[in-house]
């Protein structure tokens, strides 16, 4: 049965083009709008305006295949996404960014990949896959291909290393733009990274970084999601930059999805006082005219991409539609999930206690400190708890083990020790592991732990807590990072996980996606690799030991 797509609908319209609102009707033909008319006898009090836009998302991050996030984030009003491939890049390469290309076609919704310009994002790490000049070229040159995604090697850019000016130039030869990404960067650092052809950044932490990156020519997406949440620190900019801000999640979880999504922080920024037309220019009129993506803005000739909201105040969705196919009302998903394969590539092979020993050296050691809601970390220096000469787990003062393992071949796991994860018992882990994915895993015992990666190995990819002696698992076999089961159904599985941790003892507010950056190397100041410990200051290897 073909969907209808031609229909009017009344109510106050949202004119975002020249800031107003006023009474009509919406005429939709065969997918596009035929016209808007003015009529102040419309008795309807819904208001109509274009769909939302996240502007920067890792849609492996929901730990849902492209058509299964649709069907979950349309609930929320949002339309499209500007999705950086980038993790499952790092597994699969060309083959797994394809992947999503094809199956985000397989649903309503409009999706727009970039070319994922660092894989692996570091030499020091281990992927599943390289993406040089010649295929980023190739990527670049696909129309579905909107933009050359985040340019995470900064300190590349900002010293014009030959190799990423190459991959600037490329995104420049087919006229698509370049995303960026350097956390804490300033001063005459930022201005070389701005001139250098990049131009936006999500990894803002500060007022004062933000200021400076857009005075030197550069946007800023606002990013709040499930672990890295810049929202409140970076709002203000709404009142002098609100043609130079764009909002975005960057990595949301299937449970956090479920919630909510971009709609949330235009719920939150129209309560702080800011403009509502303002904030929605934001969130859909800068993002389309930025990527130069094919999403209607609610004009006469626009593709029908359109939401209905009870008003501008509380900014409860009614109903979506995309391309003029209903897609959500009143809360329900009304796009069919997909049957879809599971491609992958996992390798590593079990392990033993004897693996993750460390021996004492009679020494403080480095621990990475991790922070609630920031991808950033600190270093400090411990006194270790030894146990017959092995470094161990100190629950007392919430200093874990953590490993991180090779997911691509058989190796021994790299190990470090983390701070305020909270942890009493047990342990987690996950082959969501940015940005190369090998398995990460932190515990409070080396027997937790090591039953932990173990689960991971035999699923080949999943999240997993070991409460008691117990293995409780969501599978992941799409990459070792998305499922292909139905969304709500994962979502639903994640909360109980996520659940017991907290139960657990776990403070932090997302234990899996805190987890899953502390292997980011491009985000200082302490990571671990499953090469070993990085030091994100000086850009090398540490020893875990001072």
């Amino acid at each position: 049965m073909q969907k209808k797509t031609s229909f009017i609908i009344a109510g106050n319209i949202v004119d975002l083009q020249n800031e107003k609102i006023f009474k009509g009707r919406v005429y939709v033909e065969n997918g596009y709008i035929k016209s808007i008319v003015q009529d102040d006898a419309v008795t309807e009090e819904q208001t109509i305006l274009p769909g939302l836009i996240d502007s920067h998302i890792h849609v492996e991050s929901s730990m849902l295949i492209p058509s299964e996030f649709a069907r979950l984030a349309v609930v929320h009003g949002t339309v499209a996404t500007v999705s950086d491939p980038h993790e499952i890049a790092n597994v699969l390469g060309i083959d797994g960014i394809k992947f999503m290309i094809q199956n985000g076609k397989k649903v309503p919704f409009k999706f727009y990949f970039g070319a994922s310009a660092c894989v692996p994002a570091t030499p020091f790490e281990t992927s599943g896959a390289s993406l040089g000049e010649k295929e980023l070229d190739y990527l670049l040159s696909l129309d579905e291909i909107k933009y050359l995604s985040e340019m995470m090697n900064f300190p590349g850019v900002i010293n014009r290393v030959p190799s990423e000016i190459k991959k600037i130039e490329i995104a420049n030869k087919y006229h698509k733009p370049v995303d960026g990404h350097a956390p804490g960067v300033k001063g005459e650092d930022a201005r070389k990274y701005a001139s250098a052809g990049v131009s936006t950044d999500h990894e803002c932490f500060t007022m004062e970084e933000a200021l400076e990156k857009i005075r030197f020519g550069m946007k800023i997406q606002i990013r709040e999601g499930s672990a890295a949440k810049n929202f409140e620190a970076l709002i203000g900019l709404m009142k002098d930059h609100a043609d130079k801000v764009l909002f975005c999640s960057d990595d949301r979880h299937p449970n956090d999805l479920v919630a909510g999504h971009v709609n949330e922080l235009i719920k939150r920024a129209i309560a702080k006082g800011y403009a509502p037309l303002k904030v929605l220019k934001s969130v859909v009129v800068n993002p389309i005219e930025h990527y130069k993506l094919d999403v209607g803005m609610l004009r006469e000739g626009d593709p029908a991409d359109m939401i209905v909201v009870d008003n501008l105040k509380s900014f409860n969705v009614k109903v979506t539609y995309i391309q003029g196919e209903k897609v959500a009302e009143d809360g329900r998903s009304l796009i069919d999930s997909v049957k879809e394969e599971t491609p992958n590539k996992f390798l590593a092979q079990t392990i033993s206690e004897k693996d993750i020993r460390v021996e004492d050296l009679g020494r403080k050691i480095k621990v990475i400190e991790s922070y609630d809601g920031e991808l950033i970390t600190g270093i400090i220096e411990v006194s270790p708890k030894v146990e017959k000469g092995n470094v161990v787990s100190d629950v007392n003062s919430d200093i874990l083990k953590m490993a991180v393992l090779n997911r691509y071949a058989k190796a021994k796991p790299a190990i470090a020790f983390i701070k305020n994860v909270g942890l009493k018992n047990g342990a987690f882990a996950s082959s969501v592991a940015h940005d190369s994915h090998n398995i990460v895993a932190v515990g409070t015992s080396d027997k937790a732990i090591t039953q932990a990666i173990n689960a991971i190995v035999r699923s080949k990819g999943g999240a997993v807590v070991i409460r008691d002696g117990k293995e409780e698992l969501l599978p992941l076999p799409v990459a070792g990072l998305m499922s292909n089961d139905d969304g709500y159904r994962v979502a639903s599985r994640y909360e109980e996980l996520d659940s017991m941790l907290h139960e657990m003892g776990a403070t932090l507010r997302a234990p899996f996606m805190t987890l899953s950056f502390m292997a980011l190397l491009v985000i200082p100041d302490l990571k671990l690799s499953d090469k070993g410990l990085f030091d994100g200051r000086t850009f090398s290897f540490t020893s875990l030991f001072a």
